[in-house]
């Protein structure tokens, strides 16, 4: 039903792109009508300062056009692909399901690497490893991190003269962009300066920035053979949390960087360089998070990271997902919430058009 739902949807999206909506759907004389497609219509450059650095973005309203009826903002990071095109989509079908395309501004940034052709003035980061989704620094302006664009539309979401209305900001990814969230969330720095709360959504990254050294052990519920029974749709869609934690033989494991960044804590570059291990803790237990794996996210699918440092936190994404977020509320103290979404596995549409995530991503203010 969702899915035959979501691709009715598309197909008035498709439609309906630059245009106008329906005089019933936008209220009256108040701002303009959303963007509601990834044509060259919903595209905008987001501008770093004055510029001339810029990144291209898909965005449901101008960035800078004063709108009163915008009352929560939502950041959709893509994944490894860096198809912010197809996360917007999939961002403004959760809108239109929650009923929040009217008072939401959903924005996907595109977040390139230097192979990916970019255009005169924007911002690239290297090709391969991890540094976009890490805060890594920009090769064609190195004063730039990838971070730093997130910064700057949380700065324009908390811009009263643009949006005088403005109650919540929800920084979110899935996958590669799940890997961004998470580490943006316990380092940004801008958190707490807008005068806007955010709350930060991470959906089914492969791997996580571990806190501390210590790792999962193999056995109950981080067994591989357990933790894959996720596949046959056996276990409950309750978190599990028979894990046991210890230090990680990394010798014998013949994995000497198991805890460098963003893996961990260790040699830190790039945005987080200046920060200290005390501060990104603290910011990890203190900032609002949900964490969401699919019921079925047990399986090495979709750019899976089977490398020994992502192996260390556990054999599938999900269980990567219910050990890390154990380990910061049981041993830091964070609060943190997690959901296993039904009948999802390694799926960004499925995850974020589900009713229970709907309410997560376009919290009620």
């Amino acid at each position: 039903m969702r899915t035959a739902l979501i691709a009715l949807f598309g197909a008035v999206l498709t439609l309906s792109a630059g245009a106008a909506r329906p005089a019933a759907e936008v209220p009256q004389a108040q701002g303009p009508a959303p963007c509601t497609d990834s044509v060259a219509a919903c595209e905008a450059w987001l501008a770093f300062g004055k510029g001339p650095a810029k990144t291209k973005v898909y965005t449901s309203y101008g960035l800078t056009t004063r709108n009163p009826n915008i009352r929560r903002a939502l950041v959709m990071v893509h994944g490894t692909n860096r198809n912010a095109d197809r996360y917007f989509r999939t961002a403004m079908a959760a809108a239109f399901l929650a009923g929040r395309v009217n008072d939401t501004i959903v924005v996907a940034p595109r977040i390139i690497i230097a192979s990916d052709k970019p255009e005169q003035d924007e911002v690239a980061w290297p090709s391969g490893g991890d540094s976009w989704r890490s805060g890594g620094m920009s090769t064609s302006h190195p004063e730039l991190s990838s971070f730093d664009v997130t910064d700057e539309l949380l700065r324009k979401f908390a811009d009263k003269r643009v949006f005088p209305n403005m109650t919540s900001i929800v920084v979110t990814g899935h996958s590669a962009g799940g890997q961004y969230a998470n580490r943006y969330a316990m380092t940004n720095k801008v958190h707490d300066t807008l005068g806007v709360p955010v709350s930060y959504v991470v959906a089914n990254p492969s791997s996580y920035a571990w806190p501390d050294a210590q790792r999962t052990l193999p056995v109950d519920d981080a067994e591989p053979a357990a933790a894959k029974e996720g596949w046959s749709l056996m276990p409950e869609t309750t978190a599990h949390t028979k894990f046991s934690y210890g230090p990680y033989d990394a010798a014998a494991m013949k994995c000497p960087n198991f805890n460098r960044w963003p893996a961990g804590l260790e040699n830190r570059t790039g945005y987080t360089a200046g920060m200290t291990d005390d501060q990104l803790k603290k910011q990890l237990v203190s900032r609002p998070t949900t964490f969401l794996v699919g019921q079925v996210d047990t399986l090495p699918l979709g750019g899976f990271d089977s490398s020994c440092g992502a192996m260390a936190q556990g054999p599938t994404r999900r269980a990567r997902g219910e050990a890390f977020v154990k380990f910061v509320n049981d041993k830091l103290g964070a609060k943190h919430a997690i959901q296993v979404v039904s009948e999802c596995g390694h799926n960004d549409r499925c995850i974020f058009t589900t009713d229970a995530v709907l309410a997560v991503i376009f919290p009620k203010n």
